[in-house]
This record gives C-alpha cells, sequence and structure tokens, in this order.
C-alpha cells in the first residue's frame, strides 16, 4: 500500500450537524467470535486492525452492545483508550444474546437504559456520541424505545440517537420523540432493499450507515462488472463496492468491518477511488 493511503479521502459528513466524522467507517462485529460470539481468535490483531484503522483516518467505529456480546466495546476500549479527540464510537442497544448467531429485540425503556450505562463503563466514556436502537422491539411503542434515549440524552449522557433496520414510516414515528441523526440498514450493491429509505434520508440530511456494504457475491467472478472495472481502476472488487457506496449519496456512510489488518488496508483504499458515470451506472445496473 502507498503512504497516501487514507479514509479522510472518502471526505467527511456532520452527524447531526455538529459532529464531522470520515464517510469511510469501520464495523467492529467482526473482531468477536464465530456467530457474533465470545473472543475473536486472535484479539491481539483485533486490537491491531482497530489502531491501524485510527492510523489511516477512520473516526467513525461503529459497535454494540451485543457483538460479544460486550467483546467489541471492550476490544475497543483495550485498542483506542483515551479515545483521539476526533475519534466516534457509536454503539448499539436493543438486542440481547442467548447463544451464537441469535438476535431477540428488547425495547423496555429500564433495559435500554441500562444497557447504555453499561456500554459507557465498558467504552470508558461519560458521553457515547451516538446511540443506535438495534431493532424495535415490536412489543414496546417506539415512543418508549426512544424516549429512553432521549431521556438519557437530556442527562448528558447520549448526544445523538439513531435506528438500525427501519423502514421510512418507522423513522418518522421515532422522530415525532427524538430528533434522528442516522439509520443503519442493510445495504449494499448487491441488495438495494433500503433504497426508499436511503432516498427519504438523504433528502433530510440524515446519516444512513448501510451494514454488510461488501456482500458482492456473484458480482466479483471473472467477466462481472465489478472484475471489468476494477481492472480498468486497477482496484479491487471490494475497493470498487465502497466507492459504489460512497459515491450513491453524499449521507451514505459505508463501515466494512475485517479482523485482518491486510483487508482493512484493502478496504481503506476504496475511499480514493472516483467513478465515472459510466463506472457507476454499469455497477449499479449489475445486478
Amino acid at each position: 500500500m502507498t503512504s497516501t493511503l487514507s479514509a479522510t479521502t472518502s471526505g467527511t459528513f456532520q452527524l447531526g450537524g455538529d459532529l464531522p466524522v470520515v464517510r469511510l467507517g469501520y464495523g467492529a462485529m467482526q473482531i468477536t467470535g464465530d456467530g457474533v460470539w465470545g473472543e475473536p481468535r486472535d484479539r491481539d490483531e483485533a486490537v491491531r486492525v482497530l489502531r491501524r484503522a485510527v492510523e489511516l483516518g477512520v473516526t467513525f467505529i461503529d459497535t454494540a452492545d451485543s457483538y460479544g456480546p460486550n467483546v467489541s466495546e471492550e476490544i475497543i476500549r483495550e485498542a483506542l483508550h483515551p479515545y483521539a479527540d476526533d475519534v466516534v464510537v457509536a454503539t448499539k442497544a436493543g438486542l440481547t444474546r442467548t447463544g451464537p448467531g441469535e438476535w431477540i429485540p428488547v425495547g423496555r425503556p429500564a433495559y435500554l437504559k441500562q444497557q447504555v450505562e453499561l456500554s459507557l463503563r465498558r467504552l470508558g466514556v461519560d458521553r457515547i456520541d451516538l446511540i443506535q436502537l438495534h431493532r424495535i422491539d415490536p412489543e414496546v411503542p417506539v415512543a418508549d424505545q426512544v424516549g429512553a434515549f432521549k431521556e438519557l440524552q437530556e442527562q448528558g449522557k447520549v448526544r445523538h440517537i439513531g435506528l438500525s433496520e427501519v423502514s421510512v414510516d418507522e423513522l418518522k414515528e421515532a422522530q415525532k420523540t427524538a430528533e434522528i441523526v442516522s439509520v443503519q440498514n442493510l445495504y449494499n450493491l448487491a441488495n438495494r432493499s433500503a433504497e426508499a429509505l436511503l432516498d427519504h434520508v438523504t433528502t433530510e440530511g440524515i446519516a444512513f450507515i448501510p451494514w454488510f456494504p461488501l456482500a458482492t457475491g456473484g458480482l466479483v467472478k471473472d467477466g462481472g462488472p465489478l472484475a471489468e472495472i476494477a481492472k480498468e481502476q486497477g482496484a479491487t472488487p471490494s475497493q470498487l463496492a465502497l466507492a459504489w457506496l460512497l459515491r450513491r449519496s453524499p449521507v451514505v456512510l459505508p463501515i466494512p468491518g475485517t479482523s485482518t489488518v491486510s483487508h482493512l488496508e484493502d478496504n481503506i483504499g476504496g475511499a480514493a477511488i472516483e467513478l465515472t458515470d459510466e463506472q457507476f451506472e454499469a455497477l449499479s445496473d449489475a445486478v
């Protein structure tokens, strides 16, 4: 990799209008064990990945209390605390774990408040910059779930509030209770089921954080659109997938995750790729 490798070439976005982050971030789900459960196979490498990400200009790190559970937040603190002034650690609450690969929504206000207090302790901070409702619990009114975060915001323990896996209508419902500065939905070149939400938040200036941003699937095969354009650009298919997301909307904040430094550096290379209109359309039409 060249010495100019930097996430900062992806540009910046102001979360909530007052919290700048570099658009290409890092998702910390993969620094745990299989099934997002327990310790990673190589904790030292996980620490190196986080430190290298910050060295390469990443300022937005996304995690959740349920990753591990607890493990991801604990490793982030081990690697990066005390945090640089420009580093923003976003976390989530609202999914509980019963085993590897198992996720159960729990949106009772007392539980959400408890989880935020524990995240504050694990991360070693007095205030969480962005707390996200990991899933809406269908058994609890949305106003009660978002309201729990709003109370913590009023107490100074939360700066901004976001949502994960929501529809436009659910976003609007949540906005009746608190300002929502971000949404995080499954979205990538091969799965654009959240397109309506992305278009909506682009208009509103709300951050869109696509999870699973590199699920390119068959697009990376020999002779496919990604492979052809990758050769033109001297890039990897993963870098193109990230460049496409960055080009798709100025509110998109991709958070590719990885457990190795080499893969991290490959992903960061996507920040500098500027797709032509023709390349963007070719990738868009590939699925």
